[in-house]
């Protein structure tokens, strides 16, 4: 890293603490209307969790350690920021083992419907399971196709919204996704309790609820996982998640942005001033507009160091949802080939090929929600893994994809942040990943720790991440994927939109700090819809106020 000399303050028109994907997108689009852009970015690189590395040293391969898949990225923001990214199309969509008899599983390939019923029979699913499974399915994405438009627009309110699914004949897909809890549909469609469990993952990644939770969150993540691009589709990044958001790098660089690394924000002050650590120096810089792209409670606790020692600490919003804890573990292996199956009628290819469900069946999920929350560890613990080297090869060396070697990446569910603490989480690391491993091998049909590839250190190639691991490495409080818990993608009727931030799902209470990130409206996953509708909410307040920026010039990344 070269810096130039910088003066003690320099004034931008944005200024954006933390340089994840949606930072990068906002400061993109920023930058391509003529806004002068600062971004600050903690890590050594940008890209906060969306970011591929070599997690095993001496290992030559680029996983994607955080986040894995991408569906709710919209082709406009691609295309808006000449984006040069491509994403791949699994064939398979899911293979599930019945946990009571490995020999067997289900496989629903997205190529071959015959193929599919014939798996649902396998199971023992009653006649007409197969049937309802894409009956429920086709129900559900004639809601997300009328509501995906509407996320890079204005927040519509909850009327306009059910009104655009009602045009859609979605109405009782509106009933049974945003009025009900998502449980009662899924146990009145579906029969199977393999099947059924199937479905109620999509409402459990990263969010600690039951099928019947009256809040509702399991359904607002249930929405989630199926309305990127109106068909909830689950899309493998080529050259890893590294190469979306070294796109979005790319754009903003390109169109002006000022993008600092290893640039630690330590407050938020009135006024838009901001006060960041850099090369061994403290700093100063202002800004009409404050665009937050870390967590609203990481923002609150800058903007409690930036105030007076009696002044109010400050809420980014007033929203619960934000104090919601994060419910995974994370574990990455890398191994000399795929393992063998229990079930010898599917090809490990074509199992690994989608989203492999490990112990989660309806009933187990329950169970393992209520060991959760009585304070242990799930046993079994319900898991799903993706295999991102089936698809995309181009993650490994030449010398490893000959060798036949593959990635895993693991997602444990119902692991709350509540069982780590500071004092417990070396032992956790260590249960949770035991828990991981002995889950994957009750459908194996041999130990996948024998086929762990090893470092030039001789040691294993698996690394286990706990909420709090996540939280110290990419900042997220309680290790939320989400930066707390998502938020139905529209306003409730009566709610204030009358100022741009308000209108675009991004407001706190200072009318000049807004969120951009996954705490914003409408934030969660690889979308980089946050950053582009901060940046929307700062175009549409008007040109930036009048006076010269004073003079400077910031250290260079």
């Amino acid at each position: 890293m070269s810096s130039n000399p910088m003066p003690s303050t320099s004034a931008f028109d944005a200024i954006i603490v933390g340089g994840g994907h949606n930072g990068l997108a906002a400061a993109a689009y920023l930058s391509q209307a003529g806004r002068k852009v600062l971004l600050l970015e903690k890590l050594e690189h940008a890209g906060g969790a969306a970011v591929s590395a070599q997690a095993f040293d001496g290992v030559d391969a680029r996983l994607s350690r955080y986040s894995y898949l991408v569906s709710l990225l919209p082709q406009q923001i691609i295309d808006d920021l000449g984006l040069r990214i491509e994403l791949a199309r699994r064939r398979y969509s899911s293979y599930t083992p019945d946990p009571e008899d490995g020999s067997r599983a289900l496989l629903i390939d997205n190529g071959d419907d015959g193929a599919t019923a014939a798996s649902f029979e396998a199971i023992g699913a009653p006649h007409g399971e197969f049937r309802a499974f894409t009956g429920f399915y086709a129900g559900c994405r004639q809601l997300t196709e009328a509501l995906w438009p509407t996320m890079t627009s204005p927040l519509p309110t909850r009327s306009q919204a059910r009104a655009l699914a009602v045009e859609a004949g979605a109405e009782e897909a509106w009933e049974a996704m945003i009025e009900r809890p998502i449980g009662d549909v899924i146990a009145r469609e579906l029969q199977h309790d393999l099947v059924r469990g199937v479905a109620l993952t999509d409402a459990l990644i990263g969010t600690f609820a039951r099928a019947d939770d009256e809040d509702l969150q399991q359904n607002i993540c249930f929405l989630y996982h199926l309305i990127g691009g109106g068909t909830g589709d689950w899309d493998v990044p080529v050259g890893g998640m590294g190469a979306v958001s070294g796109e979005l790098e790319r754009a903003a660089r390109g169109a002006g942005a000022t993008i600092l690394t290893s640039a630690e924000v330590t407050a938020v002050r009135p006024g838009g001033l901001v006060s960041y650590h850099h090369d061994g120096a403290e700093h100063t810089a202002a800004a009409q507009w404050v665009l937050a792209n870390v967590a609203p409670l990481v923002l609150d606790r800058l903007r409690a160091s930036g105030s007076a020692p009696a002044a109010r600490v400050p809420r980014a919003t007033q929203n619960p949802n934000h104090l919601r804890e994060g419910a995974q573990v994370k574990v990455n292996l890398l191994l000399k080939r795929l393992p063998r199956l229990l079930d010898g009628n599917v090809s490990p290819e074509a199992a690994f090929g989608g989203t492999f469900h490990i112990n989660e069946t309806w009933s187990q999920l329950d169970a393992s929600y209520l060991a959760a929350a009585s304070g242990t560890i799930p046993d079994p613990l319900p898991c799903e893994i993706y295999c991102h080297s089936l698809t995309d090869p181009s993650i490994l060396s030449a010398d490893l994809q000959a060798a036949g070697a593959h990635t895993l990446t693991v997602f444990g569910l119902h692991v709350p942040d509540r069982l780590i603490t500071e004092d417990n989480n070396e032992e956790r690391r260590a249960e949770l990943q035991a828990a991981v491993l002995k889950s994957l091998n009750s459908v194996l049909a041999e130990p996948v720790e024998e086929l762990l590839l090893t470092g030039p250190d001789g040691r294993p190639c698996i690394e286990t991440k706990t909420t709090l691991d996540i939280e110290r490495a990419v900042g997220m409080p309680r290790g939320n994927i989400f930066h707390g818990g998502l938020d139905w993608p529209f306003a409730e009727d009566g709610a204030p939109l009358d100022t741009p931030a308000r209108r675009w799902g991004v407001a706190t209470d200072d009318p000049r700090i807004l969120l951009c990130g996954s705490g914003a409206r409408r934030g969660g996953a690889v979308s980089a819809i946050g950053g582009h509708n901060a940046a929307m909410a700062v175009l549409e307040s008007g040109p930036p106020d009048s006076g010269p920026l004073e003079s400077g010039r910031v250290p260079q990344c």
